[in-house]
């Protein structure tokens, strides 16, 4: 669909996909929300959209970073995806990395084991 919609619509020059109709320079917020909840709407069931579930398009962010996290992927790197810096990353996302310490122990034994 993305591509679909690049080749009808193409980008603004800045890169965004979507711009408003009166500032092309400007999105309402106002705009995006109720495009959003007509979005819920058609694509989740009824029970999932009264939920919390991306109840917000900052919703689906802070779905990608804790993901990112819980998958192993160094702390560096997410906060560098996500415009962050490392300090700003782990006070918000620290919840995600519980479990990290045994999941990096058994990277670390791994490694020992195949270096002997």
């Amino acid at each position: 669909m993305l591509h679909e919609h690049l080749g009808r619509y193409g980008a603004a020059p800045d890169g965004r996909l979507f711009v408003g109709a009166r500032r092309p320079d400007y999105l309402p917020t106002r705009t995006v929300t109720l495009t959003w909840q007509r979005a819920r709407a058609v694509a989740l069931t009824p029970e999932a959209a009264a939920s919390p579930l991306a109840r917000t398009p900052y919703d689906l962010r802070h779905a990608a970073v804790s993901t990112w996290l819980a998958a192993g992927v160094p702390v560096t790197k997410v906060a560098e995806w996500a415009g962050h810096s490392v300090e700003v990353l782990l006070k918000i996302y620290a919840k995600c990395l519980d479990g990290e310490e045994a999941r990096t122990r058994a990277k670390v034994t791994a490694a020992l084991a195949g270096a002997v």
